[in-house]
Protein backbone atom coordinates (compact mmCIF):
# COMPACT_ATOMS: atom_id res chain seq x y z
CA UNK A 1 0.00 0.00 0.00
CA UNK A 2 1.65 3.23 -1.02
CA UNK A 3 1.44 6.62 0.74
CA UNK A 4 -1.28 8.11 -1.68
CA UNK A 5 -3.33 4.71 -1.23
CA UNK A 6 -3.24 5.15 2.26
CA UNK A 7 -4.39 8.89 2.21
CA UNK A 8 -6.67 8.38 -0.12
CA UNK A 9 -8.63 5.50 1.95
CA UNK A 10 -8.49 7.05 5.07
CA UNK A 11 -10.13 10.34 3.28
CA UNK A 12 -12.75 7.94 1.62
CA UNK A 13 -13.81 6.30 4.91
CA UNK A 14 -13.72 9.87 6.76
CA UNK A 15 -11.17 8.72 9.48
CA UNK A 16 -9.66 10.60 11.35
CA UNK A 17 -6.28 8.80 12.98
CA UNK A 18 -5.85 9.13 16.81
CA UNK A 19 -2.82 9.91 18.52
CA UNK A 20 -3.26 8.04 21.91
CA UNK A 21 -3.41 4.36 19.91
CA UNK A 22 -0.28 5.22 18.55
CA UNK A 23 -1.61 4.92 14.63
CA UNK A 24 1.58 5.55 12.80
CA UNK A 25 1.22 3.37 9.95
CA UNK A 26 4.37 1.73 7.95
CA UNK A 27 3.96 2.45 4.49
CA UNK A 28 7.26 1.90 3.23
CA UNK A 29 7.19 -1.56 0.88
CA UNK A 30 10.81 -1.91 1.02
CA UNK A 31 10.85 -2.10 5.31
CA UNK A 32 7.67 -3.88 4.81
CA UNK A 33 9.43 -6.83 2.42
CA UNK A 34 12.05 -6.84 4.86
CA UNK A 35 9.95 -7.43 8.19
CA UNK A 36 8.56 -10.31 6.39
CA UNK A 37 11.76 -11.57 5.47
CA UNK A 38 13.22 -10.99 8.83
CA UNK A 39 9.92 -13.88 10.26
CA UNK A 40 11.30 -16.21 7.76
CA UNK A 41 7.90 -17.42 7.01
CA UNK A 42 6.78 -20.62 5.36
CA UNK A 43 3.02 -21.80 4.60
CA UNK A 44 3.23 -24.00 7.57
CA UNK A 45 3.39 -21.02 9.90
CA UNK A 46 0.70 -18.88 12.16
CA UNK A 47 1.35 -15.40 12.62
CA UNK A 48 0.02 -13.49 15.28
CA UNK A 49 -0.32 -9.81 14.40
CA UNK A 50 -1.22 -6.94 16.57
CA UNK A 51 -2.31 -3.41 15.21
CA UNK A 52 -2.74 -4.23 11.74
CA UNK A 53 -3.82 -0.46 10.96
CA UNK A 54 -5.05 -0.28 7.10
CA UNK A 55 -3.28 -3.81 6.28
CA UNK A 56 -0.10 -3.20 4.39
CA UNK A 57 1.94 -5.67 6.78
CA UNK A 58 -1.42 -8.12 7.06
CA UNK A 59 -1.20 -8.29 2.96
CA UNK A 60 2.42 -9.62 3.21
CA UNK A 61 1.83 -12.37 5.76
CA UNK A 62 -1.39 -13.73 3.71
CA UNK A 63 1.34 -13.95 0.93
CA UNK A 64 3.64 -16.02 2.75
CA UNK A 65 2.40 -17.66 5.90
CA UNK A 66 -0.28 -20.34 5.86
CA UNK A 67 -2.48 -18.62 8.99
CA UNK A 68 -2.64 -14.87 9.89
CA UNK A 69 -4.69 -13.39 13.08
CA UNK A 70 -4.51 -9.83 13.21
CA UNK A 71 -5.63 -8.24 16.63
CA UNK A 72 -7.26 -4.17 15.76
CA UNK A 73 -8.60 -2.04 18.16
CA UNK A 74 -10.32 0.33 16.50
CA UNK A 75 -13.68 -0.36 15.23
CA UNK A 76 -13.43 2.12 12.45
CA UNK A 77 -10.07 0.07 11.10
CA UNK A 78 -11.70 -3.23 11.07
CA UNK A 79 -14.63 -1.98 9.09
CA UNK A 80 -11.97 -0.81 6.85
CA UNK A 81 -9.64 -4.32 7.08
CA UNK A 82 -12.92 -6.02 6.40
CA UNK A 83 -14.16 -4.62 3.57
CA UNK A 84 -10.12 -4.77 1.72
CA UNK A 85 -9.81 -8.45 2.42
CA UNK A 86 -13.35 -9.61 1.72
CA UNK A 87 -14.48 -10.92 5.43
CA UNK A 88 -17.75 -11.14 6.60
CA UNK A 89 -18.97 -12.93 9.42
CA UNK A 90 -19.20 -16.71 8.02
CA UNK A 91 -16.29 -16.75 5.62
CA UNK A 92 -13.08 -15.91 6.99
CA UNK A 93 -10.97 -17.21 3.77
CA UNK A 94 -12.25 -15.87 0.67
CA UNK A 95 -11.75 -18.44 -2.42
CA UNK A 96 -9.15 -16.79 -4.42
CA UNK A 97 -7.09 -16.93 -0.87
CA UNK A 98 -4.96 -20.18 0.30
CA UNK A 99 -3.99 -18.72 3.80
CA UNK A 100 -7.09 -18.00 6.33
CA UNK A 101 -7.22 -14.58 8.10
CA UNK A 102 -8.94 -14.02 11.10
CA UNK A 103 -10.04 -10.54 12.22
CA UNK A 104 -10.90 -10.06 16.26
CA UNK A 105 -11.59 -6.44 17.46
CA UNK A 106 -10.69 -5.92 20.89
CA UNK A 107 -7.33 -4.69 23.18
CA UNK A 108 -4.11 -6.42 22.01
CA UNK A 109 -2.85 -6.27 25.39
CA UNK A 110 -6.46 -7.40 27.24
CA UNK A 111 -6.44 -10.45 24.65
CA UNK A 112 -2.97 -12.05 25.68
CA UNK A 113 -3.56 -11.92 29.26
CA UNK A 114 -7.06 -13.23 28.70
CA UNK A 115 -6.99 -16.16 26.29
CA UNK A 116 -3.67 -17.47 27.59
CA UNK A 117 -3.39 -19.39 24.12
CA UNK A 118 -0.68 -21.77 23.74
CA UNK A 119 1.65 -19.75 21.06
CA UNK A 120 4.30 -22.04 20.95
CA UNK A 121 3.73 -22.69 16.88
CA UNK A 122 3.08 -19.11 16.25
CA UNK A 123 5.44 -16.06 15.38
CA UNK A 124 4.65 -12.27 16.10
CA UNK A 125 4.96 -10.08 13.87
CA UNK A 126 3.67 -6.91 14.07
CA UNK A 127 4.23 -3.25 14.11
CA UNK A 128 3.22 -2.26 17.47
CA UNK A 129 1.66 0.88 19.19
CA UNK A 130 4.47 2.41 21.13
CA UNK A 131 2.54 3.09 23.88
CA UNK A 132 1.74 -0.76 24.46
CA UNK A 133 4.62 -2.21 22.53
CA UNK A 134 6.51 -2.72 26.04
CA UNK A 135 3.79 -4.52 28.21
CA UNK A 136 2.42 -6.66 24.94
CA UNK A 137 6.24 -8.08 24.09
CA UNK A 138 6.71 -9.43 28.14
CA UNK A 139 3.36 -10.27 28.67
CA UNK A 140 3.58 -13.09 25.26
CA UNK A 141 7.51 -13.63 25.85
CA UNK A 142 7.05 -14.75 29.60
CA UNK A 143 3.70 -16.93 28.99
CA UNK A 144 4.61 -20.76 29.11
CA UNK A 145 3.76 -21.24 25.63
CA UNK A 146 5.28 -18.30 24.13
CA UNK A 147 5.70 -17.46 20.22
CA UNK A 148 8.36 -19.51 18.04
CA UNK A 149 9.68 -15.66 17.01
CA UNK A 150 9.02 -11.97 17.41
CA UNK A 151 9.56 -9.75 14.89
CA UNK A 152 8.38 -6.44 16.09
CA UNK A 153 8.66 -3.04 15.20
CA UNK A 154 8.97 -0.11 17.91
CA UNK A 155 10.26 2.91 18.94
CA UNK A 156 14.00 3.11 18.44
CA UNK A 157 14.56 3.71 21.84
CA UNK A 158 12.40 0.39 23.09
CA UNK A 159 14.37 -1.76 20.69
CA UNK A 160 17.41 -0.72 21.19
CA UNK A 161 16.70 -1.78 25.29
CA UNK A 162 14.88 -5.31 23.79
CA UNK A 163 17.92 -6.83 22.48
CA UNK A 164 20.83 -4.86 24.96
CA UNK A 165 23.12 -6.66 26.41
CA UNK A 166 25.37 -5.68 29.92
CA UNK A 167 27.56 -2.85 29.20
CA UNK A 168 25.19 -1.25 26.83
CA UNK A 169 23.88 2.00 27.65
CA UNK A 170 19.95 0.50 27.03
CA UNK A 171 20.92 -2.73 29.19
CA UNK A 172 18.07 -3.08 31.62
CA UNK A 173 15.21 -4.96 32.76
CA UNK A 174 13.08 -4.99 29.55
CA UNK A 175 15.67 -6.71 27.89
CA UNK A 176 16.64 -9.08 30.50
CA UNK A 177 12.87 -10.13 30.87
CA UNK A 178 12.59 -11.02 27.28
CA UNK A 179 15.97 -12.49 27.01
CA UNK A 180 15.38 -15.20 29.67
CA UNK A 181 13.77 -16.51 27.07
CA UNK A 182 14.85 -15.48 23.58
CA UNK A 183 17.68 -14.57 22.31
CA UNK A 184 18.57 -11.48 20.58
CA UNK A 185 18.98 -12.31 16.07
CA UNK A 186 18.85 -9.34 14.38
CA UNK A 187 17.43 -5.76 14.52
CA UNK A 188 17.37 -2.68 11.95
CA UNK A 189 16.54 1.00 11.95
CA UNK A 190 13.00 2.46 10.05
CA UNK A 191 12.80 6.02 9.51
CA UNK A 192 9.80 7.99 11.04
CA UNK A 193 9.45 9.25 7.54
CA UNK A 194 8.16 5.57 6.01
CA UNK A 195 5.35 6.02 8.16
CA UNK A 196 2.05 8.44 8.16
CA UNK A 197 1.26 10.10 9.91
CA UNK A 198 5.20 10.40 10.71
CA UNK A 199 6.07 10.64 14.07
CA UNK A 200 8.28 12.74 16.07
CA UNK A 201 11.24 9.78 16.51
CA UNK A 202 12.51 7.07 14.19
CA UNK A 203 11.79 3.12 14.69
CA UNK A 204 13.21 -0.01 14.32
CA UNK A 205 12.67 -3.91 13.87
CA UNK A 206 13.60 -6.37 16.48
CA UNK A 207 14.13 -9.75 15.63
CA UNK A 208 14.49 -12.44 18.52
CA UNK A 209 14.16 -16.27 19.04
CA UNK A 210 12.62 -18.35 21.47
CA UNK A 211 15.72 -19.91 23.30
CA UNK A 212 15.66 -23.93 22.52
CA UNK A 213 15.73 -24.46 26.54
CA UNK A 214 14.62 -22.54 29.49
CA UNK A 215 17.26 -20.95 31.25
CA UNK A 216 15.14 -20.97 34.78
CA UNK A 217 12.00 -23.19 35.49
CA UNK A 218 8.77 -21.87 36.14
CA UNK A 219 8.83 -21.96 39.76
CA UNK A 220 11.93 -19.72 39.82
CA UNK A 221 10.61 -16.69 37.26
CA UNK A 222 8.75 -14.90 40.10
CA UNK A 223 12.39 -14.72 41.96
CA UNK A 224 14.04 -13.56 38.58
CA UNK A 225 11.80 -10.57 38.57
CA UNK A 226 12.20 -9.59 41.76
CA UNK A 227 15.92 -10.19 41.52
CA UNK A 228 16.15 -7.62 38.08
CA UNK A 229 13.82 -4.85 39.40
CA UNK A 230 15.20 -4.54 42.69
CA UNK A 231 18.98 -4.42 40.74
CA UNK A 232 17.95 -2.17 38.05
CA UNK A 233 15.73 -0.12 40.81
CA UNK A 234 18.76 3.03 41.20
CA UNK A 235 20.75 1.85 38.24
CA UNK A 236 23.89 3.72 39.37
CA UNK A 237 23.93 2.22 43.03
CA UNK A 238 25.62 -1.00 44.00
CA UNK A 239 23.95 -3.85 43.18
CA UNK A 240 24.69 -5.69 46.35
CA UNK A 241 23.54 -2.48 48.50
CA UNK A 242 20.23 -2.41 46.28
CA UNK A 243 19.27 -5.93 46.83
CA UNK A 244 19.70 -6.16 50.87
CA UNK A 245 16.39 -4.43 51.13
CA UNK A 246 15.11 -7.93 50.08
CA UNK A 247 17.67 -10.65 51.06
CA UNK A 248 20.15 -11.06 54.26
CA UNK A 249 23.57 -9.39 53.28
CA UNK A 250 25.34 -13.17 53.96
CA UNK A 251 23.57 -14.75 52.02
CA UNK A 252 24.02 -12.04 49.02
CA UNK A 253 27.42 -12.11 49.84
CA UNK A 254 28.08 -15.58 49.33
CA UNK A 255 25.84 -15.79 46.00
CA UNK A 256 27.96 -13.21 44.57
CA UNK A 257 31.14 -15.32 45.08
CA UNK A 258 29.49 -18.33 43.16
CA UNK A 259 28.33 -15.47 40.48
CA UNK A 260 31.77 -14.45 39.98
CA UNK A 261 30.64 -10.96 40.87
CA UNK A 262 32.12 -8.43 42.94
CA UNK A 263 30.50 -6.76 45.86
CA UNK A 264 30.84 -3.29 44.00
CA UNK A 265 29.09 -4.49 40.39
CA UNK A 266 26.46 -2.01 39.19
CA UNK A 267 23.61 -4.09 37.37
CA UNK A 268 24.35 -2.17 34.47
CA UNK A 269 27.78 -4.39 33.86
CA UNK A 270 25.93 -7.77 34.79
CA UNK A 271 25.27 -10.89 32.13
CA UNK A 272 21.92 -12.62 32.28
CA UNK A 273 23.50 -15.80 32.84
CA UNK A 274 24.60 -14.24 36.10
CA UNK A 275 21.63 -13.01 37.29
CA UNK A 276 20.19 -16.46 36.13
CA UNK A 277 22.89 -17.99 38.82
CA UNK A 278 22.30 -15.55 41.52
CA UNK A 279 18.29 -16.49 41.01
CA UNK A 280 19.24 -20.27 41.62
CA UNK A 281 21.02 -19.63 44.74
CA UNK A 282 18.71 -16.78 46.31
CA UNK A 283 15.56 -18.67 45.84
Amino acid sequence: MKLSEMRELLAREEIQLTRSLGQNFLHDGNQLRRITKAAELSRRDKVLEIGPGLGPLTELLLENAGEVLAIEKDARLVEVLRKRFHLDDTAANPPNRSSTLQLVHDDALDFVRREHRDWSEWKLVANLPYSVASPIIVELAQGEKSPQRLVVTLQLEVARRLVAGAGDDDYGILGLLVQLDFEPRESFKIPASCFFPQPEVDSACAVLERRPRPLLQPELRETFRALVKQAFSQRRKMMLKLLKQRWPEERLVQAFAKAGLSPQVRAETVELAQFVTLTSILR
